[in-house]
């Protein structure tokens, strides 16, 4: 993905945001399944916060 790609709101299905998907992207993360263990471990990625982490957190939840 180049760097000025339109990354979307949307990141593996679960709508967090433009700043928060493009943060994950740009972090490696590609799926649900590519993000660690402890998700708010993300909250360190600028772009990325707690509304994000708690919908990405449900989202795996439900898988």
């Amino acid at each position: 993905m180049s760097d000025d790609a339109d990354a979307g709101p949307v990141f593996d299905g679960v709508k967090i945001g433009r700043p928060a998907t493009g943060a994950l992207l740009h972090a490696g993360h590609r799926t649900l399944d590519d993000l660690p263990d402890r998700l708010d471990e993300l909250l360190a990625l600028h772009g990325v916060g707690p509304k994000a982490v708690r919908l990405l957190t449900e989202a795996r939840a439900e898988r």
